[in-house]
């Protein structure tokens, strides 16, 4: 498989990573800024859904900021509208995402790998509930990303 080293060692950090959720606005634009925050210019890092997304998050924006990083003006967008279409990975975030990324990786040589993460925004509560719920899908995000890329 593209990307693995032999034996048990941990597969090659991607020169390039795309993450994609079902509409860019919470789990993808986290992971994308998670990766920049953690990697700089190691790993090109973007992110986009399957479906058209809308205004950021608040909720994503106020996690985040948690960790000093700003996604307020991050502008979702779909696979469609990327302006680049080449990555050495393609990690999706939601089964949806996964099926799409299939489709792509059957014209393309690249790595798809699928991590199903928590929507938050489907979690109902009080304000302190939710974030709790963004506060954990963000903190996997960055657990599943620190192990993969190292």
């Amino acid at each position: 498989m593209a990307g693995f080293t032999s034996g048990d060692e941990a597969p090659a950090r991607p020169g390039s990573v795309l993450f994609v959720c079902a509409m860019n606005a919470i789990r993808s634009p986290m992971a994308e800024h998670l990766t920049r925050s953690l990697y700089g210019n190691r790993i090109y890092a973007r992110s986009a859904g399957v479906n058209a997304g809308g205004d950021p998050d608040a909720f994503a924006v106020s996690v985040m900021a948690e960790r000093g990083i700003d996604i307020s003006g991050h502008m979702p967008q779909t696979l469609d509208e990327l302006a680049d279409g080449f990555f050495d990975l393609i990690v999706t975030l939601s089964p949806e995402a996964h099926h799409r990324a299939l489709q792509l990786g059957r014209a393309q040589a690249v790595e798809v790998e699928y991590w199903p993460s928590m929507d938050p925004s489907t979690v109902a509560g009080k304000r302190e509930q939710v974030l709790d719920a963004y506060r954990q899908t963000r903190d996997r995000l960055e657990e599943r990303i620190r192990k993969r890329f190292g």
